[in-house]
């Protein structure tokens, strides 16, 4: 009967300190913004940025794995307006393009990390789950589009496209004559099936889950799922998500080593370690802009403030490295 307690006890205590990571994988994990997006290259892109999520595995932890989708939704996008003038084939709307993206990005790393495990030596199984991501249809975010997605269209393109979709559009920064569609980015309020996620994972599947930040979809008046045109920050659905499973870490990969104080300007400066107070203070006075790192920041912020003890912002193929990322804590 001691023996049992005993050996009970020991299998308690292992389970309690097992880690439960989140991983987003950003963009730049497939398609680097050089590149045409070839299957060749985002295969290879994917394998790079995969092959560091190892360490992980052979330390134990269960693992559940985002991504983001912002240039393969746009090029769905351009082959649904190339098709609709060529071909006259239906366009598709924005849940579905946002679905056949998280759709066949999650076969690539589904496939690719499994051999990547079968090469290690790692029996692990792998499930992808299409995922869809309850928003407030009356979210402020809808009044005031924000995200650019598909092609860069003329001032006289884009008119002619607003008049005949209702489609909104912004001049884009990078050229003179240049302007691209804007959708409505809601907040998530909720990852349906996360208690899906949750089960699967803590029964040693690693689960690839809420690609490009989910379909968003909302509950009509009779309760009933409806879906909207629109897109969902992956950092925000992936740090809800990561909460709303009980994560312990939560890590966000992207193009660069660390988050910079005022980055690219004189006194650019490298921020280590974070802790919450410091963070807030950092978003409140401007320091990171409204490009793409401050939704990083919030979401990393969001996560440990909601009982997440770790998140971790870092270049892709770094995971590994110790000595490489920005760590944020609740405290120090």
């Amino acid at each position: 009967m001691l023996f049992f307690n005993i050996f009970t006890l020991i299998l308690k205590n292992d389970s309690m300190t097992k880690k439960l990571a989140v991983v987003a994988l950003g963009g730049n994990a497939l398609l680097r913004g050089d590149e045409r997006g070839t299957i060749e290259e985002q295969n290879q892109n994917s394998i790079d940025t995969l092959k560091n999520l190892i360490h992980l595995i052979k330390e134990g932890y269960d693992l559940v794995i985002s991504h983001g989708n912002g240039p393969q939704v746009g090029n769905i996008l351009l082959q649904n307006d190339a098709g609709l003038s060529k071909y006259d084939i239906p366009a598709m709307p924005l849940d579905i393009c946002v679905a056949n993206s998280q759709g066949g990005i999650a076969y690539m790393i589904e496939r690719n990390l499994k051999n990547i495990l079968i090469q290690e030596g790692i029996d692990k199984e792998i499930i992808s789950l299409v995922t869809q991501v309850v928003v407030d249809k009356n979210d402020p975010g809808f009044k005031n589009p924000t995200k650019r997605v598909g092609k860069i269209y003329t001032k006289v393109e884009a008119d002619k496209l607003s008049a005949e979709k209702g489609w909104e559009f912004r001049k884009s920064p990078k050229a003179d004559d240049a302007w691209r569609r804007v959708v409505p980015s809601p907040l998530p309020i909720k990852i349906m099936n996360e208690k899906v996620v949750e089960k699967l994972v803590k029964e040693g599947y690693i689960v690839i889950a809420s690609g490009g930040g989910g379909i968003p979809v909302y509950h009509d008046e009779n309760g009933l799922i409806q879906p909207l045109e629109a897109v969902i920050d992956k950092d925000n659905a992936s740090s809800l998500l990561a909460n709303r499973i009980g994560a312990d870490e939560f890590y966000i990969l992207t193009d660069v080593p660390f988050v910079y104080a005022n980055f690219g300007k004189p006194d650019q400066k490298v921020l280590e370690f974070l802790d919450a107070k410091d963070t807030k203070k950092y978003i409140e006075n401007g320091t990171f802009g409204e490009g793409n790192m401050s939704p990083k920041i919030k979401a990393a912020l969001n996560f440990v403030e909601n009982g997440g003890e770790k998140s971790v912002i870092t270049e892709a193929t770094q995971l590994e490295n110790k000595s490489i990322g920005t760590r944020i804590t609740l405290n120090y």
